[in-house]
């Protein structure tokens, strides 16, 4: 049983790391409510009024809306590619897994910046630079690799009887993944769901690429064009990038508790 002392020490690491982690975003709050565009705090007359000139100053209202529809669109694909492949590499080992299995995790050792140049020119070959589809296209594919590799190890952590009971009762196996193994599986879900979206969200490079219309730009484009414009106006460049940060902390907030159990789940035994 844990006694006095090393719950106190518990409790005042813990402590220390809240500080260390909350410092720089209490920092970057503080700074994005000053009136001074040098970058120096002053709270006696603070201007929530720089959230919503960087909002309009940086037409954040088509470029979150951009983001938006990327992000929901390509982590509905990514979970779908990577809960159904996942099953199928992990429960029902489907022919070839032995060989299939390792070439999707080549996917996660190959780096963006090498396959980027080919895949433009494809893209612009089949009329998909430019727009959210490509986009889309791009980030669900790119996710899959680890989707895959992350719902496999959830499934095969799994007692195997469950499975075995449920075949024997006449589940065919779309229910048994459905009825059974998402239920089951669905903390893993809710973290694999908010790391692509996070990854998504905050995605600048891919974005860059293969988006050149403003009215279509993301919203980590629109900041960095919206960070060109008013270098020197660190309010404003505080305030900005907090706001296209919001949704994701306001996200792991509602779901920290889902986020923290499908870690621990992850890191059971494959």
């Amino acid at each position: 049983m844990e006694s006095r002392a090393e719950k106190a020490i518990s409790y005042l690491v813990l402590s220390l790391m809240a500080v260390v982690v909350l410092f720089p975003v209490v920092w970057f709050l503080l700074i994005s409510l000053s009136p001074e565009t040098s970058g120096a705090i002053s709270l006696s007359r603070p201007r929530w009024s720089n959230f919503a000139h960087a909002w309009q100053q940086a037409g954040f209202s088509h470029a979150m809306l951009a983001s938006l529809v990327v992000v929901v669109a390509s982590v509905i694909g990514q979970l779908v590619l990577a809960v159904t492949t996942g099953y199928g590499l992990g429960v029902l080992n489907a022919a070839g897994h032995s060989v299939i299995f390792p070439l999707i995790l080549l996917g996660m050792m190959v780096s963006t910046e090498a396959v980027i140049v080919p895949l433009y020119y494809q893209f612009r070959s089949l009329g998909l630079t430019n727009s959210w589809l490509g986009l889309i296209i791009i980030q669900t594919g790119m996710g899959v690799p680890f989707g895959t590799y992350w719902m496999r190890a959830t499934f095969r952590a799994l007692p195997g009887q469950l499975a075995e009971s449920a075949r024997i009762d006449g589940a065919n196996s779309l229910r048994l993944l459905w009825s059974i193994l998402i239920p089951l599986a669905r903390p893993a879900i809710y973290t694999l769901a908010l790391l692509s979206f996070m990854w998504i969200w905050n995605d600048y490079f891919i974005s860059l690429v293969f988006i050149a219309d403003p009215a279509k730009q993301t919203a980590t484009v629109a900041l960095g064009v919206f960070q060109g414009r008013f270098l020197v106006q660190v309010n404003y460049m505080a305030a900005a990038s907090l706001v296209v940060a919001a949704p994701v902390l306001i996200l792991y907030v509602f779901f920290q508790r889902q986020f923290i159990r499908g870690v621990l789940a992850g890191a059971l035994k494959e």
